[in-house]
Order: structure tokens, then sequence, then C-alpha cells
């Protein structure tokens, strides 16, 4: 396959998720007197029976794209307690949902030629592999512990504000090389401990970090981290 029959194989299959996510909201009688379709026609679409053709992918692209913001999506999939914590796998766990950010999350970060995608484990790996496979690329994840089967690793060292303990992050020593490229990934930001150490492993394999997204930020430490790194920083979410 081509690069440009991948292109709009890709262009058809956004409609999908964009029909996949609208039907949350919207019946299928709704839908339909939203794009002029069939409900039959819809319904083959939604369940990936059939794909759109180009020109049809064009205009239901023009039809929809207004009905569908990101961040409203997440923020309403966002589930708060009583002491104001959130629990955001609603969000994470939509595949449709993250598809479409990680297209955005994409086209944001494309023209800095992404080599690599870095996240800390566990949370913000769902997020990073949708990223990482809409830009094409491979995607890293820090833990907490190091692994069997691994004899050599890049590892940094904090103390989050919350825990008064040290947390150590390690990678394989082989998982960025020098020279790499790196967009750091995470589902949450809160005081940006976690990124910074994420930085420190990618400055002590040899790799530049080019920019930052997060689903949800809270305060200003976008702002904060953007002029630490002058790399771009981006949360869809900012609570």
């Amino acid at each position: 396959m081509s690069v440009s029959q991948l292109k709009s194989v890709r262009r058809k299959l956004r409609i999908i998720h964009l029909l996949r996510l609208l039907k949350r909201r919207y019946t299928y009688e709704e839908l339909s007197k939203i794009t002029g379709l069939p409900v039959t026609v819809l319904n083959r679409y939604v369940k990936g029976k059939v794909l759109p053709s180009s020109g049809r992918t064009l205009q239901l692209s023009s039809i929809l794209d207004p009905y569908v913001d990101l961040e409203k999506e997440v923020r309403d999939r966002l589930i708060f307690d009583s002491r104001g914590f959130f629990d955001i796998m609603p969000a994470l766990g939509s595949t449709d949902l993250m598809t479409l950010v990680a297209e955005k999350v994409a086209a944001d970060f494309e023209s800095v030629g992404v080599d690599k995608v870095l996240t800390a484990a566990t949370d913000g790996i769902p997020l990073a592999v949708h990223v990482g496979r809409e830009l094409g690329v491979d995607v890293v994840y820090a833990k907490k512990r190091k692994e069997v089967g691994t004899e050599k690793f890049h590892e940094v060292s904090y103390v989050p504000s919350a825990s008064g303990s040290v947390t150590t992050l390690y990678i394989p020593h082989w998982a960025l090389k020098k020279s790499d490229k790196v967009l750091i990934v995470d589902d949450v930001i809160r005081s940006g401990e976690t990124q910074r150490a994420l930085v420190e492993l990618c400055h002590k394999a040899g790799a530049r970090p080019v920019g930052m997204f997060f689903l949800v930020s809270v305060g200003d430490v976008v702002s904060t981290l953007e002029g630490e790194y002058k790399i771009p920083v981006r949360s869809l979410v900012k609570l």
C-alpha cells in the first residue's frame, strides 16, 4: 500500500471513530438528519462493515467535525469524588476518543520530527501507544523497578512532594538512542515532578525532548514547564 493510499484509509477510519463517538450522544435517526445518510448506511459505518468512499469521507468530515469537541469529550468522562479527586480511566478507556486525541497530538507535533514517545508506567501507557501509532514511532515507558532480562539501565531518582519518599524511574539502556527526538506524553500532570524526571532520563540517554503533551493538566504547570525547557508543552483539558 502506498503512502497516499494509507492516508486515504486513515481518513476513512477517522470518520468511523467520529461516528462511534457521536453515537454516544445521538441516536441513529438524529445522526441521519445531521449527515443526510440513511440509518442503514450509518449503522454499517459504525459497525465497521464498510468504509465511506473518498468523496463521502470529505463530506462527512466537514459535517461531523463541528459536532466533536475533544476537550468536552474528555471533561465529560472525568469522574470527580467529594474531595475533588478525579478518575480519568473512562476517558483513557475510550479507544475512539483516544484515537482522535492522538491524531490531534500527532498533527500538533509532527513538524518537530519525533523519533520516540516516552511516558511513565502505568497510566500514561494507553495514550502514549495511541500517539506513537499515529506518529509511526516506538513507545518507551519508564518503570519504577528494574526488569529481569536487561542488564543496563538509565535511572533517575526524585522525591514526589506528596509522598515524602524517593521514587526511581528506569528505562533500558537501549530504549533511547543518542540524538533521538522525544515527545513526552502522560495522562495527567499536577506538579510536573515525574515529567522532569523523564526529561532527565532523556538527557542521560543523550536524547532530546522536543515536546510534551498531557491529556489533563492541573494548575499552571504547563506554562511553567514550557518556560523551563523552551519546548512546546500542551494539554487538552486544564483544571
